[in-house]
């Protein structure tokens, strides 16, 4: 589907939208006014139709859209700037992303990405809504895109914290064996988080600092925030991995309090047991001496002599605490 919104330039008016590829081509010479021309969820063909046939971009550029990368970057062509960004979106325990792809120029935004994405679609309602305020100039309508595309990632932070704390809430209440794979799964999915962020932490400082002329100075302040908010989740994404090295100490120190038990149990057992291996061992070598196999009541010596010592020993265990 391609969308496109043409702006009044000096107050950012929604004056048309939706035009033709012919339209279009002859807008894109007109001065006066500005536009935004969304190419989304469709075929390559028609993407090149807009990206190649219209606005004539970079073939590198170009190929960068049409192949999907887990990178952001930043270039600079003539008469524009190539930005690629991510959004993301956490289900089923795995981080997904959606490539963003926006072409600025001096008073054009072209947005570019296979899959439907909420920042764009809160953009369009805001444009219909108060398009002055954010369509002004391609700089603060990408402002507005890239604003939403990061509020994006507190929902699916949120939804990954609160797994994390289902799964130290049942491990400590019912520990199981599966806890270590799906601390290592999660520990997998935040590095491809900061993976994510990382990259687009420098893209977004290169806009943040001026050191492309078609952000303009008084925007800069805008993209700064941009920059906090990046750095904002990437701290976020560090305390849910300390967070999960601390579920998985607890675990295994849960693990070791487990095998200390066992072993003290098998201690003690093996300690009352002790009388009953000393006597029957001595009555199992071949000795006449009193009281002998000829004594006639020596199973009650026996039992007397076990059962005595077991009881002390289980009463000096328990008077020790050791049991």
């Amino acid at each position: 589907m391609i969308r496109s919104y043409v702006f009044n330039q000096s107050q950012g008016r929604l004056i048309s939208q939706d035009l033709t590829m012919d339209l279009l081509k002859v807008v894109l010479q007109d001065d006066g006014v500005q536009f935004w021309v969304d190419v989304g969820e469709c075929s390559d063909d028609e993407a090149k139709a807009v990206l190649e046939g219209v606005f004539q971009f970079h073939p590198l550029a170009v190929e960068d859209c049409l192949t999907p990368s887990d990178r952001a970057k930043v270039e600079e062509y003539e008469g524009y700037v190539f930005l690629v960004i991510h959004a993301v979106n956490y289900n089923g325990g795995e981080f997904k992303t959606c490539e963003l792809d926006l072409f600025i120029g001096k008073n054009f935004l072209v947005t570019y990405h296979r899959e439907p994405l909420r920042c764009v679609g809160a953009t369009v309602d805001r444009v219909f809504k108060n398009a002055p305020a954010v369509a002004r100039a391609p700089d603060r309508l990408t402002y507005t895109i890239l604003d939403f595309l990061l509020e994006g990632y507190g929902p699916a932070l949120e939804e990954m914290s609160v797994e994390i704390a289902d799964l130290e809430r049942s491990m400590l209440t019912n520990p199981s064996r599966n806890v270590l794979s799906k601390v290592s799964e999660l520990k997998g999915e935040v590095q491809r988080l900061r993976q994510i962020v990382w990259p687009q932490r420098e893209t977004i400082a290169r806009l943040a600092h001026g050191e492309f002329k078609l952000v303009r100075a008084h925007m800069l302040p805008y993209y700064r925030d941009l920059l906090d908010q990046l750095v904002r989740i990437s701290t976020m994404a560090e305390n849910s991995r300390d967070s999960l090295t601390n579920v998985l100490q607890i675990h295994l120190n849960i693990q070791q309090m487990q095998v200390n038990h066992v072993i003290k149990v098998l201690t003690v057992m093996a300690t009352l047991c002790m009388p009953a291996l000393v006597v029957t061992s001595y009555y199992g070598m071949n000795l006449t001496h009193w009281p002998g196999p000829d004594f006639r009541h020596a199973w009650v010596w026996v039992w007397i002599v076990t059962g005595g010592s077991t009881a002390f020993l289980a009463w000096l265990l328990k008077r020790k605490g050791w049991w």
